[in-house]
């Protein structure tokens, strides 16, 4: 678990930065509800009548007027967005660059395999897109708590795995990229969870697209979706899981023969 560990310190000032932004954000939009509620009527009657627009963020069927709807739009925006973005950077910067960041002298002192090497690396990953929102589910709590509002605990917390399967995805994905690229990738990984985020509301916008709804992980993160059925979508849940188990194959494929020195 060494180079667990090494991994783990190096991301530390990452997941500080990335888990303190979001955090503080979701907090914000939590705590901003109850000025926001009084208004919430006319303002969802407003969201709602805006066509494409409304049905492109799914607030043609969802009431601001009640916490959760609220949170499943607005707060769901912050984490999701937030959270892909951290975990796509967290990814393809995995496998990447052991040249550029100088760290392939240290794996090579160290007696272990190559598939030892890549699971390790993705258990850090993995590993701190966990800390990450255990934070934000702490912090959620209070500020829930806070403001006095009992939403639907099932709800709540469908719409928080729905975000944590959500990065590990969009984390998988961009894992395998970093096995291919022998340089950060930042802006690659970056550019990756917003093409996901829009290719989702493109969807959204038109039923010629809808084929889109299964290569993007933001599609079983519809706050509006999960509010209406109880529950998250199982064929997109499904091609999801199956995109990252693809993403997961190549990096260690990829790894296991790539010329690190």
């Amino acid at each position: 678990m060494t180079l667990l560990r090494h991994e783990m310190r190096q991301g530390r000032t990452g997941l500080i930065v990335w888990t303190s932004i979001i955090v503080f954000m979701l907090g914000l939009c939590i705590l901003i509800y109850p000025e926001m509620a009084t208004q919430m009527e006319g303002i969802s009657e407003m969201f709602s009548s805006m066509g494409s627009f409304s049905e492109a963020f799914g607030m043609d069927r969802i009431n601001f007027g009640e916490f959760i709807g609220f949170f499943g739009v607005e707060c769901g925006n912050v984490l999701g967005l937030g959270g892909a973005f951290y975990a796509a950077l967290l990814g393809i910067s995995a496998l990447a660059g052991e040249e550029k960041e100088h760290t392939a002298e240290f794996l090579l002192t160290h007696p272990i395999s190559r598939c030892r090497t890549a699971a390790e690396k993705l258990g850090a990953v993995y590993l701190q897109l966990l800390v990450m929102n255990v934070a934000v589910l702490a912090v959620s709590a209070l500020c829930i708590a806070f403001i006095g509002e009992k939403p639907d605990l099932k709800i709540l917390g469908l719409l928080f795995l729905a975000y944590f399967i959500l990065q590990l995805e969009t984390a998988s994905v961009c894992f395998g990229l970093s096995a291919f690229i022998r340089r950060g990738g930042v802006g690659l990984g970056l550019g990756l969870a917003a093409l996901l985020y829009f290719m989702n509301i493109i969807a959204n916008l038109t039923d010629k697209a809808d084929f889109l709804k299964y290569f993007t992980p933001f599609s079983y993160t519809e706050g509006a979706d999960i509010i209406a059925n109880g529950s998250l979508s199982a064929g997109y849940l499904a091609a999801g899981l199956a995109l990252g188990i693809v993403g997961l194959i190549a990096a260690f494929w990829q790894y296991g023969k790539k010329d690190i020195l």
